[in-house]
């Protein structure tokens, strides 16, 4: 009986750590503001660097809730909306919104595969939304520039997460 019982409490520290282990929480990695404030400022410095059009810039969580949002004087005011919903597309697909633009609309004269995702009230399908992910490829997030050429939108975006690489 006493050996049984020195074999269970032997046995007990490795059985919890067991069950500890089975029931912990995963932790993940997520944006936070002090970060996103970073890449904003990024973004808005590779703007007046390359001298084009006022923009907006969001930046949601891989949930998709908004983290930050900041808009440059004389933006376009339409381009808030457009903004925000490029970040979100870009988080809930993910993949850049260049991408949903080639599945949607097609590319090199072939016509897209995916039409019918344009018809979807919160996803955008033009550059300028890019997902924002660790080095392990975790998603943390996305960023949504709109107020430019989707093209400057987009290199905008890519100057803002270059910004923070070395954190990821």
């Amino acid at each position: 009986m006493i050996k049984k019982i020195i074999y269970l409490l032997l046995l007990l520290p490795f059985t919890i750590k067991v069950i500890a282990d089975d029931h912990a929480l995963k932790m993940k990695p997520v944006i936070n503001l002090s970060m996103a404030k970073v890449m904003a400022d990024a973004c808005e410095a590779d703007q007046k660097n390359s001298g084009y059009s006022p923009i907006n810039i969001a930046i949601v969580d891989a949930g998709g809730d908004l983290v930050l949002f900041r808009r440059q004087n004389d933006a376009f005011l339409l381009s808030i909306d457009i903004a925000t919903k490029k970040a979100i597309s870009s988080a809930g697909i993910p993949f850049p919104t260049r991408l949903v633009e080639e599945l949607v609309y097609g590319k090199d004269g072939k016509p897209g595969i995916i039409p019918g995702l344009a018809h979807s009230k919160d996803i955008v399908a033009f550059a300028g939304g890019l997902p924002i992910r660790t080095k392990d490829g975790i998603l943390l997030g996305a960023i949504g520039v709109s107020g430019a050429t989707a093209d400057e939108d987009e290199q905008c975006a890519a100057a803002a997460i270059k910004a923070v690489e070395g954190v990821l």
